[in-house]
């Protein structure tokens, strides 16, 4: 058990749950609903932009895309609907580079 637990108590969850709102007002973190988690920020990502998310079904990895055109394509495509976005989080499941990777490096050693 680490150190510092002796020094304070554990935080409640209602002061964890207003300092990750905290945070996700000021951009700093995204909330990642389908998997119930919040991720930090792209650090190289513009503030106050849409999110869009690469989630791996395989191992769980996040990767945050913070690509203009996907946000702008979809504000048109909302705007042809007549309808005025709010927010628009995009998430894209699949496998990740790793988890692709990974039979192809297992084959290798079973028949190397």
């Amino acid at each position: 058990m680490p150190c510092w637990t002796s020094f304070a108590p554990p935080a409640a969850p209602p002061t964890v749950y207003r300092a990750l709102d905290f945070l996700q007002q000021q951009d700093l973190v995204h909330r990642v609903e389908r998997l119930q988690v919040f991720i930090g920020c792209d650090e190289e990502a513009a503030h106050s932009h849409a999110a869009q998310f690469l989630i791996c079904r395989t191992c769980g990895a996040v990767d945050e895309v913070d690509d203009h055109a996907i946000a702008v394509a979809l504000g048109h495509s909302a705007a042809a609907k007549g309808f005025t976005p709010a927010y628009a989080t995009v998430k894209v499941e699949g496998t990740c580079a790793a988890c692709v990777a990974a039979p192809a490096a297992w084959s290798m050693i079973a028949s190397g």
